[in-house]
């Protein structure tokens, strides 16, 4: 087993009969991510890929939009008892090093201070940071295209077929339906976070043309995300939230929600399904 998955001994009750027998998990540990050497913030999530989810943190944060404005990325101190690198802590180093502070510490101050107010602030304070403007992106899919994109991410969810408890997030192209990048983890935003520090790392930013897919619904956050790496259209298998839709409609981004079988809800910027 890799340090994605973890065995446990459980009791496995069938009707009347019962019986002991290894079980896979999912893992999940801590990943603190400092920036320039001091500590920026801490995510749960399942090992593996930790480059790829600092650099799409960063750019889900608005403090960098392409791969030239990451200039390294390390793991430094974290060790365990016995002194072995736990692969737990990653510095990130910026060549701009006065970007103004992350978007998260926008939303914990909205949180605490005007919550009724939150909503349209949060979204202002994106709008501010994004940098690769989506409005005007000509992609158009047309739906038998969009339809195949759950069976395709499903395909390549391996930890997903051994444990049953990972999200999944996957980058396609926009022409061809083509599955470019896909990730799992136990927490949504850090499945998108790996998939857009991909893109990042391979130069790939602004994702003009991209249609990104995850496993679940379709949040606030994830939308924001999706905008912030440049990416079109955000397709879920589950539902938008109220606040995902009215990010995405004031950005110009499509969003799908219920993507099952041949049926879809487009909630924003219809145009581009033809």
């Amino acid at each position: 087993m890799t340090r994605a998955t973890a065995r446990r001994r459980v009791l496995r009750l069938r009707g009347d009969g019962r019986s002991t027998r290894p079980d896979a998990l999912a893992a999940e540990e801590p990943l603190e991510i400092r920036l320039g050497g001091e500590p920026l913030t801490v995510t749960m999530r399942t090992p593996g890929q930790d480059f790829d989810l600092v650099a799409g943190f960063l750019v889900g944060e608005g403090l960098v939009a392409t791969g030239e404005e990451l200039t390294a990325l390390r793991y430094c101190a974290g060790t365990d008892a016995d002194g072995a690198n736990t692969y737990n802590v990653v510095d990130a180093t910026l060549r701009d090093t006065t970007r103004p502070l992350p978007l998260s510490a926008h939303r914990n101050l909205l949180t605490t201070s005007a919550c009724g107010l939150c909503g349209r602030d949060t979204v202002d304070a994106v709008r501010t940071h994004v940098r690769h403007p989506v409005g005007e992106d000509p992609l158009s899919v047309p739906p038998a295209l969009l339809y195949a994109l759950p069976d395709r991410l499903r395909a390549v969810q391996r930890t997903f077929d051994s444990t049953g408890g990972l999200h999944a997030a996957g980058l396609f192209d926009g022409r061809t339906g083509e599955l470019l990048c896909a990730r799992e983890d136990v927490g949504r935003h850090n499945a998108v976070d790996k998939v857009v520090g991909w893109a990042l790392r391979e130069g790939l930013l602004p994702l003009t043309g991209h249609v990104l897919l995850v496993s679940g619904r379709a949040s606030f956050e994830l939308t924001q995300k999706a905008a912030l790496a440049g990416v079109p259209l955000l397709a879920a298998v589950s539902a938008p939230s109220s606040l995902a839709v009215d990010l995405a409609e004031e950005l110009g981004l499509t969003l799908v929600g219920f993507l099952r079988g041949e049926g879809a809800n487009v909630y924003t910027r219809p145009d581009r399904i033809v």
